[in-house]
Order: structure tokens, then sequence, then C-alpha cells
């Protein structure tokens, strides 16, 4: 017999939780460092239940392999070992995200000439327009994993650096925005890309020119994107945002965020997705930080009229993307300080981790008239903060409890949730080089943040599909530790990101509708309706019993084959 528990009373019984301290003999929240990456983690992508890619730029770096310096590595969350992983071109300022078929795809990358006569890499080094391919790689320490990188074989329609990459509804990436080669700090008309691409490519392979990353210059780089549950695409650049259909290839303008506040590279604020349930699915975006200096500036005035202690935004805006909800408006929250270069992770009961950046200053490296070092940014942030969206408004931030690490996590560094349930934080190097000695030098030491969970009996999912089609039930095992009531439980479909300077590409949660048997055992879980509310691809399952998190399991959802794919399921 089965015991049913609607999404309602899991979210009821989700804030009674609280009340009970079922963390009890915890260690709590903890930072702990374990061991060195070799390259610098300025992005970072989970790749496998075990491993995490790490991707870097050739300035330096101690890690070795084939006769010269790496910069790319896989991190083992089993052994906190790392393994080099050669390329052949340039990922620096790059982003990415898995196909449909479990294919992770780094886009984009650096002119080889700003590297030329200070380094060596193998020949063909320019990344601009590079398509790198992981394929699957199922041994757990990654043995023979390789990323193909050949852009004489495989690239982009567009030169790219700073662009955005997200996974959508028929599995295939979308590619937004960039510039074509360096600046010194903004975006410039004669070097931006300002266009939309895919791959596998659509129109013929032509890109598409869009009239908002036009309008949303100079501070539009890295835009912060979002595959809607109706398969339309949020993007918000500088202080402004839209949803595009794909389809039809038109925008809907929405309001700018408030205050004057701008968001994206080189003004890095974050941005997420919040958590979908069902069962309508109501998309809410968070956008946190930045700044609210003044874009009506050029790259001669950089050196002038901004400051490395130019006092970060503590504003966090949240827009409800229905009818209603975009003629209302973004609602303003504030955070407890200030950040520039935070990132926001999505934790598997819903809330959002706040996390780095700094408390002054901006994103880029030695444009300031006063730089730190390098750093065009001080005053980093050292504690983070919990957001949690289904709090009433003016409580939903909290840090009781929360630990400060000594480590800076400014510039370049890279943050991601592990399928243990922890969180992954490596990176920042506002340096053009590997530097040692200064207050912000090129970070190679890993941290985990241990959510309390980690030091308790936790919930277990066993004998979980390989792959799930959409609208199905699928009954997994269970075991819930004796500690734990089963009042509250919540089933979250993960997709982890690709963290690049400030944003998750890709990064979502969605809620699942779930049943426990009465002997506590089983549970029947019912996936996604469609590819639409989770684009069809690699996901992580969690299970959340009165606040603790079991480990995530990997999973494939829907068809597993190569993009685009038709629309599975059945559409709301």
């Amino acid at each position: 017999m089965w015991a049913s528990l609607t999404l309602l009373a899991v979210s009821i019984a989700f804030q009674l939780a609280h009340a009970v301290n079922t963390t009890s003999g915890s260690l709590g929240w903890q930072f702990v460092q374990s061991g060195t990456t070799g390259v610098v983690a300025l992005q970072s992508i989970v790749v496998s239940p075990s491993l995490i890619l790490l991707i870097d730029q050739p300035t330096g770096n101690p890690l070795q392999i084939n006769g010269h310096q790496a910069w790319a590595a896989l991190w083992n969350t089993e052994t906190n070992n790392v393994t080099a992983v050669d390329l052949s071109t340039i990922t620096f300022c790059g982003s990415g995200s898995f196909l449909s078929n479990g294919t992770m795809i780094s886009t984009g990358g650096t002119p080889a000439t700003i590297f030329d006569g200070t380094f060596t890499y193998p020949v063909g080094g320019d990344g601009q327009a590079a398509i790198r391919v992981f394929e699957p790689c199922h041994d757990p320490a990654g043995v023979s994993c390789t990323l193909f990188d050949d852009p004489s074989k495989l690239h982009l329609a567009e030169a790219r650096w700073y662009s955005s990459t997200l996974r959508i509804f028929d599995g295939s990436l979308m590619v937004v925005g960039g510039m074509h080669t360096a600046t010194l700090f903004f975006n410039t008309p004669d070097q931006a890309a300002n266009t939309f691409e895919f791959f596998p490519p659509k129109d013929g392979g032509a890109p598409r020119s869009s009239a908002f990353l036009n309008r949303s210059m100079p501070a539009n780089l890295f835009p912060r994107a979002f595959a809607l549950p109706d398969g339309k695409v949020f993007i918000v650049a500088n202080n402004q945002s839209i949803i595009y259909d794909i389809e039809a290839n038109t925008e809907t303008i929405l309001p700018d965020i408030p205050n004057g506040v701008r968001v994206t590279n080189p003004y890095d604020g974050t941005a997420t997705l919040l958590p979908l349930s069902p069962p309508d699915y109501i998309p809410e975006v968070l956008v946190c930080g930045g700044t609210n200096t003044t874009d009506q500036l050029t790259n001669d005035d950089i050196g002038t009229q901004l400051s490395s202690q130019d006092p970060a935004s503590d504003q966090c805006s949240r827009i409800t993307l229905t009818p209603e909800g975009i003629e209302k408006g973004w609602q303003v929250e504030r955070m407890p300080e200030g950040r520039t270069m935070p990132e926001t992770i999505l934790m598997p009961n819903g809330q959002v981790l706040i996390i780095n950046g700094a408390g002054t200053g901006y994103a880029a490296i030695g444009g300031v008239r006063d730089p730190v070092g390098d750093s065009n940014a001080d005053n980093a942030v050292t504690t983070p903060v919990l957001y949690n969206p289904s709090a009433h408004f003016g409580r939903r931030f909290n840090r009781d409890g929360l630990p400060t690490t000594d480590i800076a996590r400014v510039y370049h560094s890279s943050i991601s949730l592990t399928p243990n349930g922890n969180i992954f934080i490596a990176g920042s190097n506002p340096n053009p080089n590997v530097t040692t000695g200064v207050k912000f030098s090129s970070e190679y030491r890993v941290e985990y943040l241990n959510p309390p969970y980690m030091t308790i009996a936790r919930p277990v999912l066993e004998h979980v599909p390989k792959q799930v089609d959409f609208n199905k039930k699928f009954t997994v095992d269970v075991q819930v530790p004796n500690h734990l009531g089963t009042s509250s439980i919540q089933v979250a479909l993960m997709d982890l990101g690709f963290s690049s300077h400030a944003f998750h590409s890709s990064s979502r949660l969605v809620f699942l509708n779930a049943n426990l048997s009465k002997d506590e055992k089983k549970l029947e879980i019912t996936s996604p309706p469609d590819n639409r509310i989770y684009p069809p691809g690699p996901a992580y399952l969690f299970l959340t019993v009165d606040d603790v998190t079991s480990k995530g399991i990997k999973i494939m959802v829907g068809s597993g084959a190569t993009p685009p794919v038709s629309d599975q399921g059945v559409h709301l």
C-alpha cells in the first residue's frame, strides 16, 4: 500500500522540519581543505559520479602532460587526486554543457596570440571557435578519459570568448553572446559576438543576430541564460532581460533589473533559475550581486573612473516569469553584504547557497585605477549565505552555523555541488599568469563545504534505473535511517551545471512527485512530464528526508539519443 505525499504536504512538512533537530550529532557546516588541483579551476563541471573536469588557461601551471604544462585536469572526488587532461586549444573563459546523449561540450576560448612568446602549447592553439568533446567516461578514476579538441574538424560558426552555453529542449546547445578577441574591460562594437548559435547547428549553421545583445552593450559578457519549462529561454545581460523564443526567433522584453544594478561581466553578479515544482512548474529567476556602477563608460575610462574599492551591490532581484509576474516586475531583496563575482548553488532541498566573490570592485584583470596586484576587486567575502525561496519575504536569507573560510575565491574561481552532496570549491586567479606571494595569488587549493548531513547517517537510493523516459513512474529502493522521520520527503532531479565566471550554465532543479511505500523501503517516482521542463540529458537524483540528503545517483532523462531530439513526454 502506498502512502501518497502531495507536493503541498511535502512543502509544509519541509517548513515544519526545521523545528526539529534532525541533524543532531553532526559536525554542522564545515570547510575542509582537500589537496591541490595543479591547474587553476577557472571552469568546472561534474562529468561522472566521481570526476570533475577542471579547465584553465596555459599560464604556467605546475601540472604537466606530454612534455608541456596542462590546462585541464580531472579531479577525483573519491581520492582527492588530479589527473592531467591534454588539450590543443586555449579554453580561457569558455563555457559548456551536456548534450542529450550525455556528451560534454566545451565551447569557445581565447586567441592563441594572447599567449604567444609567453608559454608553449601544441600547434593550433587558438580556441575562439573551438568545440571540444568529452565523451561519457565510465571509469571512476578517469582512466583513458580524453577530450577531442581539433577546430579544423569541429568548430563554432563565430569566434566566441566570454560566451555562455546551455542545453535546450531538443537536447542541443545554445551558445549565447561573447566577443571575438581581447578587450581591456568592456565588450566593444567592433569585437562583439552579439549573436546566438547552436550545436549541432541550426539555420544551416548561420548565427542569429540578437537585438537584445546589441542593446545590452557594453557590460554584456557571459550572459546568464536559462531554459524555461515551455522551451523558451530567459536571458539577462547588463541590467536588461528578455524571454527568447528559439522556434519563432522572437524576443519578449522584460523589465530592467531595478536600481540600475548590472550583473554580467565585467560587472559580474550571479543568477539562477529557482527550483521548478509540480504541478505547474512556474519559473522564477533570482539575480544577485553585481554593481550599480554606470555602463556609460568606455575602456579608456576604466583607469580613471573605476576603483577596486567601489562597493558591490547587495541586491537580489527575483521575478516570476508568468504574465502576472512579469507585469509585477522584479522583487528586490538584500543580501547581508554586497558581492561581485558570487556564485549561486542549488541545493537538493531547494535552498540556494550564495558563496564566493568580493565586497568591492569588478571582474577582469588590471584595468581599474587601483588594482590590488592585478585584481580589479578587493575585500573577499568568505562567509556563504543560504537563500530559502519558499520562506516569507524578508526572512529568506540565513547564515546560522555557516562557517568562514580563509581562502579568497574571486576572479577565475569555480564551484559545484557534487554527487556526494557537498560543494566543491576551487580556483581564483585575478592575474595574467601564475602568480604567488600577493594578496590574491593563483589558487590551487581545493575546499569542500560540507553540509551538516555529511557527518550523520543519510538516506540511500538503490536500484535506480540508468535511464528513464519522460512522464513515467519508476520505483527505487530506499533506506531511511532510524533517526529520521518520513513526514518530509523531497526528490530532486538536478543538472549540476557548468561553472564559469560567477554563473552555472544549465544548472537546474526539478522536484518530482514521489510516493513512499508503507514499509518505507520503496519510493515510486514520477519523471518530469516532458523535455521542456527538464531538457533531455544526464541528471542526478537526490532524496532529502527531514532535511538530510542522500548521495546523488546519475540517471539519463529521455531517450539518450543524439540531438536534436523530438519532443518527448506529455506537454502541459
